[in-house]
């Protein structure tokens, strides 16, 4: 039998050639979702986790920062090579005739330090300081420049030379200000009298993470925990985290507390391995159902039911290994070109490729345990009746007959347990449970895909009578053997449901990522620390780049922890063209607090006397406590709109403002502003206002930068739908070339009957036409909603997730349906037409 089976692969490779490519693109699809992952963690490591990618622990404290006593502690553990305490301070300087707000860390020792140098050399003296690539560009700094380091509010300054120009940084939280790498006395000089955009007060000279270089073969998570004593040891409460824990815990912070991204990549590997189970066994399916007079017929000369059985699994396990093998290395050529290309990209430079060994194993063994899966069930199907039974037509699985009736019910119960499982994730934002709904009503979907597919083709086939002859025959074809048309348009339907889900997900996806970085980030720029006008507003409003601009002034101070807190006054219908956060509105009586703020009441005084307002928490820590300008006026904090410690102008323009805050207009085509474009604005603000580059601040870079992490995930989703597609596609060129072979004898009659080639060509195009359309639209259809709810289940708790369709790309989906149907009849027909009436009606 095994001399059997390998004959098969001579008289029959296209039949296998049509299996193993189906095989190889599930398993190029299953690795590339394995490997996305990875290559996700590795892309946010060099972006989030850029600051400390070579420490291989990291500790950071409770509350405040570190001492000197808390790095020699750690210095001291065995295992720990090196210790670096990260120290930070802002700064301003002057250079090219503007004032530079910046931000200075100190040097790390080589071993721990991340700045790649792209000119010069980091500094080895105690004046020496080195700048980032964009602040020589936009400033005219040069290697061997003299730099005045001013502390932002203090009246420390500390000369420095530039010795090095540094690569840009990746890191969003970075990357918003210039930075500067300068030795440690430069930095805690700064750091002591420096005060933050926001006019608190410095951290002082303390470290803020302390980083770790381990000795080879050391165990981290014994060290972590000799860490921890040493600093507990000294009266320092810390978390000592790997690199990777490190990274985990800022998404975890980014997603609301939780790792929803490790969630969101097992949920792909998870459709990922459904997709590739349910395309191979169709696939397969039909092929060793081709069989299964050649299978009954060596029954007959006396081939035991193991002997046949094993010599179709040995078939399948030669297919399953060098499809699947196949399949890793397409796998590993996606995701470098697709790494590869994001890296060209200026604002994706730190896009990573990671091959992890768990993608080529499991691709592997996925693979080859699918394929003999898909193999082992026709198979005993055929070995299970009786030779000269298997040699007769079998019945197609209908509501007439037991097979059709067991479909349904199994179809009708899977529907009936994933619809509301489907609905109870999306509503109570469990992925897990959404998944397993979402699986069991797709399969629900296809079991029951026999009872109306075929009616719904015929149905579409009346658009194909004009076409005459050929038009009507394609639409009889796909009532008259319902079983055949159904596994034709599963092929599609799953790939047409795959990519319309991911399409959905991703473009309600970045809706509700936009809405969760404008609420974090809900003001894009503000101006504080001076007394401003409505001059200073005017002239900040005429920037290029600037589409609104409001003046804010102190409606009263709010006490709370030893200091008074200013409370600013907006007027709602400004707030509205101002913020991005559209779910603030500034209703009368009511306080707008940072998140983590104390609900209930709070009072407020006032120029004009004191009132207690009901607060309301925000979702974002970027915001300052915020009244309406009606609030302040009716509830008497203010009698005229001056604030207890603005004093009014003279010149006619108006009482004095605290604050202005600005929103940037996006660029041509609705796209966000490039973080070099916000920088200059930046600048032309501070100038435009008269203060300096330290007073002016905001979010829009952080949300860019942010963006940009965000686009690159996106994109890696962009290149799995390419998967998708390809998967989809061959899935049809099989169906339909297994098809047309088993209706050699039925088209040869039919050009008996005097059907034309021409005409044998269009019927077969109609008929491809029609189930590739209908398939396509009911998976459109499934693959929106499942892509709305997943995504629902996925980021409900960060935001609200409304549906986002894509109608255009949608559109497009169904127009490639229809055409991938049209070209997968291309080959198949020609070669039916090709063959004479009378050779097609001898064939076995």
């Amino acid at each position: 039998m095994l001399r059997v089976a390998f004959s098969q692969f001579q008289s029959h490779s296209r039949r296998f050639i049509a299996v193993g490519l189906a095989v190889m693109l599930s398993v190029a699809f299953l690795s590339t979702t394995l490997m996305m992952g990875a290559s996700t963690r590795a892309s946010l490591g060099a972006s989030l986790g850029e600051a400390y990618s070579k420490a291989g622990l990291i500790a950071t404290p409770d509350t405040g920062t570190f001492n000197d006593a808390a790095l020699a502690a750690v210095r001291a553990v065995p295992g720990v090579t090196e210790a670096y305490g990260r120290m930070e301070a802002y700064t301003e300087f002057t250079a090219g005739g503007q004032e530079v707000f910046a931000q200075a860390r100190n040097l790390a020792p080589m071993a721990l330090e991340t700045a790649a140098v792209t000119d010069g050399a980091l500094p080895e003296s105690a004046d020496g300081v080195a700048v980032d690539g964009a602040a020589p560009a936009r400033y005219g700094l040069r290697i061997g420049d003299s730099l005045t380091l001013r502390a932002p509010g203090g009246a420390t300054t500390v000369a420095m030379t530039v010795t090095g120009i540094l690569r840009g940084s990746n890191d969003p939280f970075t990357s918003a200000l210039p930075q500067i790498v300068a030795g440690t006395p430069a930095v805690s000089a700064l750091a002591a009298g420096a005060r933050d955009p926001q006019g608190g007060t410095g951290a002082g000279a303390g470290y803020g993470t302390i980083q770790l270089a381990l000795a080879s073969g050391i165990d981290a998570a014994t060290t972590s925990k000799n860490v921890l004593a040493a600093l507990t040891g000294v009266g320092a409460g810390a978390q000592v985290k790997t690199a990777d824990e490190q990274v985990t815990a800022q998404v975890a912070m980014m997603t609301g507390g939780q790792d929803e991204l490790t969630i969101i990549l097992l949920a792909f590997a998870g459709v990922a391995l459904i997709v590739s189970g349910l395309v191979v066994t169709n696939t397969f399916a039909v092929l060793v159902a081709q069989r299964t007079r050649e299978l009954a017929l060596l029954r007959c000369l006396g081939a035991c039911r193991s002997q046949v059985r094993n010599s179709v699994l040995a078939e399948a396990l030669v297919v399953g290994l060098v499809s699947s093998a196949a399949g890793v290395l397409a796998a590993v050529a996606l995701m470098a070109a697709l790494i590869g290309w994001a890296g060209t990209q200026p604002d994706m430079a730190f896009a990573t490729m990671a091959v992890p060994s768990s993608s080529v194993i499991a691709g592997l063994a996925v693979g080859t345990f699918l394929t003999l899966g898909a193999a082992l069930v026709p198979a005993k199907a055929a070995t299970a009746v009786a030779p000269l039974a298997a040699l007769r037509p079998a019945d197609d699985a209908g509501i007439g007959n037991r097979r059709g009736r067991v479909r349904l019910v199994l179809g009708l119960a899977a529907l009936a347990l994933g619809i509301p499982l489907l609905a109870l994730g999306a509503a109570g934002v469990m992925l897990v449970v959404a998944f397993a709904g979402g699986v069991l009503s797709f399969v629900g979907v296809l079991l029951c895909a026999t009872l109306f597919v075929p009616q719904l083709v015929g149905l579409a086939g009346r658009l194909a009578s004009p076409a005459g002859v050929p038009g009507k025959l394609a639409a009889l074809n796909a009532v008259r053997n319902p079983a055949r048309t159904s596994v034709t348009a599963a092929a599609l339907l799953i790939g047409v449901t795959l990519v319309s889900l991911m399409m959905t997900g991703a473009a309600t996806a970045r809706q509700a990522f936009d809405d969760a970085l404008a609420g974090t980030y809900p003001v894009d720029m503000a101006i504080t620390g001076g007394a401003l006008t409505a001059l200073e507003r005017d002239a900040v409003a005429r920037i290029d780049g600037v589409a609104t601009a409001a003046l804010l002034p102190v409606a009263g101070t709010m006490a709370g922890e030893g200091m008074d807190s200013p409370v600013y006054a907006l007027d709602a219908a400004e707030a509205g063209r101002l913020l991005r956060d559209t779910t603030i509105t500034l209703e009368p009586g009511r306080i707008y607090l940072p998140e983590g703020s104390p609900a209930g009441s709070v009072e407020v005084n006032g120029a004009a006397g004191r009132a207690t307002l009901e607060a309301v928490v925000l979702r974002t820590r970027n915001i300052p406590a915020l009244v309406s300008t009606d609030t302040a006026r009716q509830s008497g904090l203010t009698g005229s709109g001056v604030a207890p410690t603005d004093s009014a102008r003279t010149d006619g323009t108006g009482p004095a403002a605290s604050a202005v805050w600005l929103r940037l207009a996006d660029a041509p085509g609705g796209a966000p502003l490039s973080a070099d474009r916000i920088k200059d604005i930046q600048s032309a603000v501070a100038q435009a206002a008269g203060v300096s580059a330290g007073a002016v601040s905001g979010a829009a870079i952080e949300r860019v930068t942010f963006n940009e992490v965000i686009d690159v995930l996106l994109l890696v989703v962009t290149g799995l739908l390419g998967v998708a597609v390809l998967i989809a596609l061959i899935g049809v060129a099989n169906t339909l070339s297994l098809s047309v072979l088993e209706r050699t004898r039925e088209n040869s009659l039919l050009r008996a009957l005097g059907l034309t080639k021409g005409q044998l060509r269009g019927m077969l195009a109609l008929e491809a036409a029609l189930v590739a359309g209908v398939a396509a639209v009911i998976g459109a259809v499934l693959g929106s909603v499942y892509g709305w709810l997943g995504a629902r289940s996925a980021l409900g708790s960060l935001a609200e997730v409304t549906p986002s369709v894509p109608w255009l790309q949608l559109l497009g989906v169904l127009a490639v349906a229809v055409v991938a149907g049209l070209l997968a009849s291309v080959i198949p027909a020609r070669r039916a037409a090709r063959l004479s009436p009378v050779q097609g009606l001898a064939a076995a």
